[in-house]
């Protein structure tokens, strides 16, 4: 749909410009009366420009979206896309002016005179497109990411000029990492003033995840660190693999130096009438939930067909 439409543009584009010079470089109008007080073929011939710019200009651009949209990469697709709308914007701007007046290198500057007046009016909109500007080049996050921007936390599925809209995650409706149905828009200029979280940014998908379970002093310690372990590792076995080997290339990108483990671990903490054992495991974060769901039924399983073994700060097994 979209290739005919631009064709259709281009062609209409290219029909009013022949129109237009016609008009303009004949006597084909001569006898027609002044229109709004410039001469018929003058106001004709101008009006055919307009025409032919806009359609020309118009075409263009979706021929190369067209073209665009077909790369594998959204991400990019959608970046290039809101570049190629912002510059035919632009040159299409500009062209009409030349159309309309000739003297338009003059009348760009009154605008420009003009614009600067008007400057502290629009201080929001100018800093949400220069922050635009900002996340088009260095890409603290782009469609399809997991972020957190201020206190709004969901799925980038745009980033226009001047708003970043998020498919919301948690907010007032829902919580565990679960969309709520919502879309939020946050204003760009707000990524200049507020800390981002990339959930799965820095070059790897994959973020660190834990599921904490608290038992008694009596308990097997080394058993229960050794049942979360086995049962972590067959849950995520090659994925977690995978997960590793791409987030220590992403860290081998940076000056940071971290221990990265092969297989899941588990920290101990302890409290006033506890032991609180969190095992730490690599998973993508939008299957961060249902691993920890499935993850906690099964730890407490394993725990429960031992209770010799394993034993809960409470009077009976949770």
């Amino acid at each position: 749909m979209r290739r005919p439409f631009a064709f259709g543009s281009l062609a209409v584009g290219i029909v009013a410009a022949v129109a237009g010079g016609i008009v303009v470089t004949t006597d084909a109008l001569g006898g027609w009366p002044d229109l709004l007080g410039y001469p018929a073929a003058l106001a004709i011939g101008r009006a055919l420009f307009v025409v032919a710019v806009i359609g020309v200009s118009y075409g263009s651009y979706l021929l190369s979206v067209g073209v665009l949209m077909r790369s594998a990469n959204k991400r990019r697709a959608h970046n290039t896309r809101n570049v190629l709308r912002l510059a035919f914007g632009f040159v299409g701007t500009v062209a009409t002016l030349a159309v309309l007046t000739e003297n338009w290198l003059g009348l760009l500057f009154s605008l420009g005179v003009i614009g600067f007046a008007i400057t502290f009016a629009l201080q929001q909109p100018l800093l949400s497109l220069i922050a635009w500007v900002y996340i088009t080049v260095k890409q603290p996050y782009g469609v399809g990411d997991r972020v957190r921007i201020d206190d709004a936390k969901g799925d980038v599925i745009g980033v226009d000029f001047l708003v970043t809209t998020l498919w919301e995650i948690n907010g007032e409706l829902v919580t565990t990492n679960q969309p709520s149905g919502r879309v939020v828009t946050v204003p760009n200029s707000v990524v200049l003033s507020s800390n981002v979280v990339n959930f799965g940014g820095g070059g790897s998908p994959y973020v660190w995840n834990e599921v904490g379970i608290q038992v008694a002093y009596e308990t097997d310690l080394d058993f229960a660190r050794t049942v979360m372990t086995e049962e972590t590792t067959d849950l995520l076995g090659e994925e977690m693999a995978a997960g590793i080997a791409a987030y220590r290339e992403a860290l081998a990108e940076t000056p940071v130096e971290l221990e990265v483990h092969d297989r899941p671990t588990v920290n101990v903490t302890q409290g006033e009438s506890w032991v609180e054992l969190r095992v730490r495991y690599l998973t993508h974060p939008r299957r961060g939930q249902r691993v920890k769901n499935e993850l906690y039924e099964r730890i407490l399983e394993r725990f429960n067909e031992e209770p010799n073994r394993v034993a809960f700060p409470v009077s009976r097994n949770r």
